[in-house]
């Protein structure tokens, strides 16, 4: 079947790589033609052309200067007046086709363009201006001249003066003039201007009250008329820059709702002098002096890009969209920083892009995280290649791993799940430290780490990575992107995996440090949008995990099952598929629906010298979500219901079947309380049943808060629970001759006879933005305490057996961590960071720190890049002693200290872009460029079938110094 499978996917991407070539042939009645669609800014161009694309219109391309809109589109299935009222409907006029009021007053505050004076009015909105009295009642025009700034005057000033009486009124940020449609009977004009007066603007000659006009926020506190007449610094639009000003603007952040909030604390200065410079405040307004002819400004923040930009208009509010790069008047070209910290989001989010990845060569997953200090990637032993996730100083089991918020590897698959995900496939990970939102689950205790892949619809048509390395790994990957039309897009990532060096043994023990053989795995992936609020995403995932270690002599055909040689293997095949549907609601856009479905089957075979063990899991997985608010934006929530499938069919030595089939569903809600820009609380209750454990509760909270300019405090609790699967996530027992032993205190009921894990976890962080050598910096505190109320305690403190029994006493981890982000170059990125941790557990044998784990540990990392396409990263490790469980039971030749030493590792990378468009790039690297390895890793290799064979006494490096080079070549 896996073979089938695998050869099946190749003339599949063959067929879709000969089509990103093919081109549509057949004869298309289309036309061309250029409306006139009103808008601001990028999002309105986002709306528009969205709207605009309805069946029948193969492009739809709106200009924010020209206020054009590019059409073409099939006559035959489309008509031009049904475009202009898709277009209407959403809120913008098109040439004679007046915006749905309703629909425009909903509108963001920067997207309330200037009215088109001649968009015919809906007749649904029109005031009549016949009176049953009278014949001649005919509304009158005046235009009046009202003092404002901003798209935020606009509204306020339209709103005021659209009382009774009123047909339309509609005044130019440009001209500070109101053109009024009135019935004078029923709306006098000294009506109306007293209305606008009364909400802080002058109007022609009377004067707004000035407790009032200070109250405005403070992008729209114009310059006061004098005497009925604009002030010089207003009036003249067309003046040059040579003179002094007063340059305002605002900073805002967009987000993935398309909601805008300010950003506090952004830098700003004069290219041309930078001693002249301010920083937002807490509503994101900048104000700074303009002198001479000074046209640019340089805008700096941390988690992003420092961006110098030119200014068209100094005398106008300057507005910069940190998510679509996008000004009122000018395009910023800046880039997120390569790992930066989400600073609106309630919950510490660290996001590590693209650019982060690419620092090493990230052939999988498990290699993702060599440029981080959060997070640690250890070897779970000498022989088997498989690797675990630290967190907070807790085992990888205690984080949930989530694929685009879906389960990730979990159950018998999480030992070897990190090596499954190809760093290719990745577009970015958030690491979210402590506890997470209800609606991903009850798992979560240590944090979440969510991998999101690599999308059809924004995704490379092409990408080719080929990587090698001085060990005899090869990994070439392959991802194949194609817009079908537009509704449609697809995608396939391919990932293979070579490791055929039997000999790599460093340190002379005779077992291979890396099993050989091949792991194959791929992606077929489908996007849907109809443009209408649905959207829709599906795929499958194949993987095939083929691999065989051990003695370096061992021949798996005639040594396997016997004592001639130890070797151990692994036969794995994972086979998924998943969808996520969503809809968001046109009316409002904050009320939406989804549905997310995952289901797998997991089969594994494999073997440790005489000892088998195979394991089968079938999961699935079901969640519906709804979110919207209440009343206004500031309160928001999520409800939903989901529910988990598991199915375990576990054999060990032939002889001990555990099978289990567990389900845990249950419903959750979550409100979020967003009174301003400086405070966020999310509260969230789940409440579930677990089909072997019974009725439990998961409560969370998470709390954001902006003091001051630049500082963010983070608050964090909340409860988890698990179910253990102790043989899998232990696999490196098996690799030695230590005996299991489950301590069972009914028999092995339920889940191997142990009762759940469930811990509470609380975290507090503090984040400071300042500058240090004149630059944008960032400055965390994160301290974290993870409580179990009970544990599947791991004992390896007797060197002859492994026990797995229930918390009897207490178990807790405390975790904190410092670190500095900082520029000290132009282009050069800093980060550096110390972690102290206390894990202690109270084993049968008395309370203990966590055996093989770092209370210390530093981290630096460098990363400088030049235009001309050169890049160049590098980090430093400082890994402080571990305790090693006692061996003192063993014979003195099996013995080791009790104490590791504390070791250096050094990983560098130069890679460089080449190509016009800086599309193929070569890279060279090295890791743990000090060469240290733990020369001992395995315990009794001289006789591994005997009773002091270990494994998995592993504390530092299984290898010393690596050199690898790749290539990395795509296609937009």
């Amino acid at each position: 079947m896996k073979q089938i499978l695998k050869y099946a996917l190749i003339p599949l991407f063959f067929l879709l790589s000969n089509s990103l070539k093919a081109e549509f042939h057949f004869a298309k009645q289309d036309s061309t033609t250029t409306l006139h669609v009103a808008g601001n800014c990028g999002m309105c161009k986002k709306r528009i052309e969205k709207a605009a694309k309805i069946s029948g219109v193969a492009s739809a391309i709106w200009n924010e200067d020209t206020q054009k809109l590019a059409l073409t589109y099939n006559s035959n299935k489309s008509t031009l007046e049904v475009i202009k009222k898709s277009i209407a409907d959403v809120g913008h006029d098109v040439e004679n086709v007046r915006g749905n009021d309703k629909a425009y007053q909903e509108l963001h505050e920067c997207c309330l363009y200037p009215r088109l004076e001649n968009a015919t009015v809906s007749p649904a909105s029109t005031v009549s201006s016949t009176n049953l009295n009278t014949t001649t009642a005919i509304d009158s025009t005046a235009k009046l001249q009202v003092a404002g700034n901003c798209a935020l005057c606009k509204k306020r000033i339209e709103t005021a003066a659209s009382i009774n009486g009123v047909t339309s009124a509609i005044w130019s940020v440009d001209t500070k003039e109101l053109i009024l449609k009135y019935n004078a009977q029923k709306a006098p004009l000294e009506t109306i201007k007293k209305g606008i007066a009364a909400v802080g603007h002058d109007v022609d000659n009377l004067r707004a009250d000035d407790k009032v006009y200070e109250q405005l926020h403070e992008c729209c506190l114009y310059p006061r008329m004098e005497n009925g007449n604009l002030t010089e610094a207003k009036a003249k639009k067309t003046d040059s820059h040579d003179h002094n000003h007063i340059v305002t603007g605002v900073v805002v952040e967009e987000n993935e709702k398309g909601d805008l909030n300010p950003i506090v604390g952004v830098n700003i200065h004069w290219l041309e002098d930078k001693s002249k410079n301010v920083r937002t405040n807490e509503n994101g307004v900048f104000k700074l002096q303009h002198h001479g002819n000074f046209k640019q400004i340089v805008v700096s923040f941390a988690g992003m890009q420092s961006d110098t930009i030119t200014v068209k208009d100094l005398h106008e509010v300057v507005m910069i969209n940190a998510k679509s790069n996008v000004l009122a008047e000018v395009v910023v070209t800046g880039s997120r920083r390569s790992n930066f910290i989400n600073r609106m989001n309630p919950a510490r989010v660290e996001v590590l892009t693209t650019k982060e990845l690419f620092k090493a060569a990230c052939c999988d997953l498990s290699e993702s995280f060599e440029t981080n200090a959060s997070v640690d990637v250890v070897s779970n032993d000498a022989v088997t290649g498989s690797k675990q996730i630290q967190m907070l100083g807790l085992s990888g089991i205690y984080t949930q791993l989530t694929v685009e918020n879906l389960p990730g590897p979990r159950g018998l698959a999480a030992p070897l799940g990190l090596n499954s995900i190809s760093g290719s496939w990745i577009e970015s990970i958030q690491i979210a430290k402590g506890i997470g939102s209800v609606a991903n689950g009850y798992e979560n205790m240590a944090g979440q780490i969510n991998v999101e892949l690599k999308k059809p619809q924004n995704s490379d048509r092409l990408y080719f990575n080929a990587y090698a390395n001085n060990m005899g790994r090869t990994d070439v990957n392959l991802n194949l992107a194609k817009k079908i039309n537009n509704n449609w897009s697809t995608s396939f990532l391919l990932h293979d995996n070579f490791m055929y060096n039997k000999k790599m043994n460093f340190s002379g023990n005779g077992f291979r440090d890396i099993p050989v053989g091949n792991l194959f795995s791929g992606v077929n992936r489908w996007n849907y949008e109809n443009g209408k609020g649905l959207i829709a995403q599906f795929g499958i995932k194949y993987l095939n995990d083929d691999r065989t270690g051990g003695q370096t002599d061992f021949n798996k055909k005639t040594d396997k099952g016997t004592t001639n040689r130890y070797g151990l293997g692994f036969d794995i095949e994972r086979i998924e598929g998943f969808a996520k549907i969503g809809y968001v609601f046109p009316e409002n856009r904050h009320r939406s629906i989804g549905l997310q479905l995952a289901g797998s089957n997991y089969n594994q075979k494999s073997y440790f010298g005489l000892k088998n063990y195979n394991g089968e899991q079938q999961n699935g997985y079901a969640n519906l979500i709804f979110q919207d608010v209440l009343g206004t934006v500031a309160h928001k929530y999520r409800v939903g219901a989901s529910v988990n499938y598991d199915n375990y069919d576990e054999l060990y030595l032939d002889i001990q079947n555990f099978k289990r089939k567990e389900t845990v569903s249950g419903a959750f809600v979550e409100y979020t309380f967003s009174p301003n820009e400086k405070f966020d609380a999310v509260v969230g209750l789940r409440q579930d049943y677990n089909s072997l454990y019974g009725w439990f509760t998961t409560p969370r909270l998470n709390l954001r808060y902006t003091p001051f300019s630049g500082n963010t405090l983070r608050l964090s609790a909340g409860r988890g629970q698990r179910t253990a699967n102790i043989i899998a996530e232990n696999m490196s027992a098996l690799a030695s001759s230590r005996t299991l032993i489950i301590k069972s205190p009914n028999n092995f009921k339920n889940a191997y006879g142990l009762q759940p894990e469930v811990s509470w976890n609380t975290g507090f962080t503090i984040d400071q933005s300042f500058r240090l050598f004149n630059r944008e910096a960032t400055a965390s505190v994160e301290l974290f305490r993870n409580s179990f109320d009970n544990q599947v305690v791991v004992d390896y403190e007797n060197p002859r057996e492994i026990s797995f029994y229930n918390l009897t006493g207490k178990s807790y981890s405390n975790s904190i961590q410092a670190e500095l982000r900082f520029s000290p170059l132009p282009r050069l990125e800093t980060r550096l960071a110390y972690r102290l941790l206390d894990v202690q557990t109270d084993f049968e044998s008395g309370r203990k720190s966590k055996p093989l784990l770092a209370k210390h540990r530093g981290f630096t990392n460098l990363a400088y890049s030049l235009p001309s396409g050169w890049s160049f990263d590098y980090t430093l490790n400082i890994v402080g002693d571990k305790r090693i469980p006692s061996t003192i039971e063993n014979p003195i030749e099996y013995q080791v200290a009790t104490k590791s030493n504390a070791y250096v590792t050094m990983n560098a990378q130069v890679s460089k872009d080449f190509g016009k468009h800086k599309n193929f790039t070569i890279y060279v690297g090295g890791e743990n460029l000090t060469n240290y390895f733990q020369h001992n890793p395995i315990l009794g290799a001289d006789d591994p079938f005997g009773s002091y064979f270990d494994t998995s006494l592993l504390w530092g490096p299984l290898t010393g110094r690596m050199f690898y080079t790749g290539v990395r070549f795509h296609i937009n």
